[in-house]
């Protein structure tokens, strides 16, 4: 019997050995691949950047990277699974800052004349809310106006054909937005009164903290939904094989109307929460545009966890530039790294390659 137990204890002991090695092993290769070299650098660059400059400066980074990685998210969502290089995507940013100004407004006058209720802590989540809302309808409304009708007539040469739609469609709502409200700026001093958060000796509006809460709450709920819901898993397997989703019995036009919605909604949730940084006004998108499409080159075509970790790699290397450099750089350094990558590796740091619902 000893010696059963023996022999038993022996085996358990040396699966654990192979275990324990084959964990190391893993974790050898990811350390020394792109994606872990780049995660150690940015790690390292936040530690000493918050030595030197100080710990204001990853603060600002964590929010900056919250709202980021919402927007990339959207635009991930866009070219992984459908194959379009959104480029009104800051228009639907717009479009939620613009939706939560006008929600937002009438609350504020309420909250004024009653600054105990309820709704000082609940009216601008319902501003948010509402973006998001608007988002979502804008984004069905440019679907069967834009992208269903070029889908039914043809998907030959999608990619370009599909991209310059969306350079035409940023350029009719940027003039539809000063044409009816104007290009002046609306925006706000605040959602959330009170005293600032503070954070190793750092003080934080309540608004940033709460947009970085609600990025990150949305970031894993969107997280969630693709991984464990059978709608997510079918927005995943129309992305990865479009034929054999419709041969079992997933319906393709759904799929792609509920994509682009939740793809456009995540770009407004992120304008909405920023009103009070970006107040609303015709071109209130670029900057989100061109930093979304950092992250996606920077972390992969189509890589959705990738965008996440690499908004905040981003966010990190344009507060970096701020401090060190000058603010009139904060677009130039990135820049550089984005062609550096395309050169020495085209698929990006995660390395994804664009398989869409129309590929070829």
């Amino acid at each position: 019997m000893s010696g059963k137990y023996f022999l038993a204890f022996n085996l358990h002991f040396g699966e654990m050995i192979f275990m324990s090695d084959n964990i190391i092993s893993r974790f050898s290769a990811w350390i020394t691949s792109a994606a872990g070299l780049s995660i150690v650098v940015t790690i390292l660059v936040s530690v000493i950047a918050s030595i030197t400059a100080g710990p204001h400066l990853i603060i600002n980074t964590i929010v900056t990277g919250g709202m980021l990685a919402l927007v990339a998210t959207g635009l991930t969502l866009m070219l992984g699974v459908l194959n379009i290089a959104m480029f009104a995507h800051g228009e639907f940013f717009m479009i939620g800052s613009l939706a939560a100004f006008y929600i937002f407004t009438p609350i504020s006058n309420y909250i004024s004349e009653h600054p105990g209720s309820f709704m000082s802590v609940a009216g601008p989540l319902v501003a948010i809310a509402g973006a998001a809302i608007a988002g979502a309808i804008s984004g069905i409304v440019a679907e069967k106006l834009v992208f269903g009708p070029l889908r039914k007539r043809s998907t030959q040469n999608w990619v370009m054909n599909s991209f310059l739609l969306t350079v035409g469609l940023s350029v009719i709502m940027v003039n539809l937005h000063q044409l009816i409200f104007g290009a002046d700026f609306k925006g706000i001093v605040g959602y959330w009164s009170g005293a600032p958060v503070s954070i190793a000796d750092v003080f934080i509006s309540r608004d940033r903290a709460m947009a970085f809460l609600i990025s990150a709450f949305i970031v894993a709920l969107f997280w969630f939904f693709m991984t464990y819901t059978r709608t997510g898993m079918a927005i995943r397997a129309v992305s990865q094989d479009i034929t054999g989703a419709r041969i079992v019995g997933i319906d393709i036009e759904k799929i792609v109307l509920l994509t682009i919605s939740l793809a456009c909604s995540l770009s407004a949730v992120a304008g909405g929460s920023l009103l009070f940084m970006y107040p609303s006004y015709p071109t209130v998108g670029l900057e989100p545009l061109y930093m979304a499409w950092f992250v996606v080159i920077l972390s992969g075509l189509g890589n959705i966890l990738g965008a996440v970790a690499g908004a905040f790699m981003v966010a990190l290397l344009k507060a970096v530039t701020v401090e060190y450099v000058g603010a009139g750089w904060d677009f130039v350094i990135p820049s550089a790294l984005i062609m550096v990558i395309l050169i020495f590796k085209p698929s990006g740091i995660f390395g994804s390659d664009v398989r869409g619902a129309l590929d070829k």
